[in-house]
């Protein structure tokens, strides 16, 4: 049974090798890469040793078992997860750029995860603690993200934890009334973990102090985890700033997905019990192992290799 669960897209990354080469230019890809943030979160808490589930779908195609193949090998139980003749597994063609900024384009229209299903009980989640969801979840389809909503509902009545990361994405938001999503499922939110500029966005407040307070007017919220790239992160609880965390430095050969294993990692700390700095530091730790591979789903993340990085420091 699952201790650590979440709903969302699957989808297969195709990437630029290096960076500043646009997309509309002739050149060279690499991939396709396991992806989409709910399976790199799932995935690096699978190698951090916790059960765990996904609910989703992928097309009954190769990138599919491209995706499929990954998430078994992980540990990961996708046994809820529709494999579909009705539509090919979601695609992402990436590039990144020297200041940053990365650009993406997106084809999921059709992809079987938007029409999975939230389960109808609890059957089969009962040990479950932490219930993850990623606001790039609620963007895509306007009635796979009330099936996400729906699940939610039952497991926090049920008593478990939602763990919530924005992850706002406007170039794959196309219905507006998704905002009002994402505001339902912060307020069911025990722990929320947005960067820097999406706290901003989700607050309407430019003050980054402003937006921390404003966030705390959710009565559900116990704690903050405010990612901010290479200046580390910070946590944040009704009493003020407890932690903060610096990155681990590592030869990055590619960030994408490094703040989606973070997040898996917190939680994974959270669910062993370990403290608020504890947790911070393997979330460090092992969005540091992800942005040292080429690839949105890989990195050596492991207890032991976490543990490492830890003590290096």
């Amino acid at each position: 049974m699952p201790e650590i669960v979440i709903m969302g897209e699957l989808l297969v990354e195709i990437m630029r090798p290096k960076e500043d080469i646009p997309l509309y230019e002739s050149d060279y890809f690499r991939g396709p890469f396991p992806s989409g943030a709910p399976g790199i979160f799932i995935s690096t808490a699978a190698r951090l040793g916790h059960s765990t589930a996904i609910i989703s779908g992928v097309g009954n195609d190769d990138f599919g078992e491209n995706i499929m193949r990954r998430l078994k090998k992980n540990g990961v139980d996708v046994s809820r997860v529709l494999v579909s003749d009705d539509g090919h597994t979601g695609i992402a063609f990436v590039t990144y750029f020297a200041d940053g900024e990365r650009k993406f384009l997106f084809y999921t229209d059709n992809s079987p995860f938007t029409r999975a299903k939230a389960p109808e009980n609890m059957t089969g989640f009962e040990d479950t603690k932490y219930m993850h969801i990623m606001g790039c979840s609620l963007m895509s389809d306007m009635n796979f993200a009330r099936e996400i909503v729906k699940m939610m509902k039952m497991m926090k009545a049920a008593g478990v934890k939602i763990s919530f990361d924005p992850n706002i994405r406007p170039e794959i938001m196309k219905d507006k009334a998704v905002f009002g999503l994402l505001q339902e499922v912060f307020a069911n939110s025990s722990v929320l973990m947005p960067g820097v500029s999406e706290i901003k966005m989700f607050t309407g407040k430019e003050d980054v102090n402003d937006a921390i307070k404003a966030v705390f007017e959710n009565p559900s919220l116990e704690v903050l985890v405010l990612k901010n790239g290479s200046k580390g992160s910070q946590i944040w609880t009704r009493k003020g700033l407890e932690v903060e965390q610096p990155i681990y430095k590592v030869v990055q050969e590619d960030a994408t997905g490094a703040g989606d294993s973070y997040d898996a990692a917190f939680i994974c700390g959270l669910a062993e019990g370990k403290s608020l700095a504890d947790a911070a530091k393997m979330g460090a730790a092992a969005g540091a192992l992800n942005a040292a591979a080429f690839g949105p789903m890989e990195g050596n993340i492991s207890p032991e290799t976490v543990r490492q990085m830890i003590e290096r420091g």
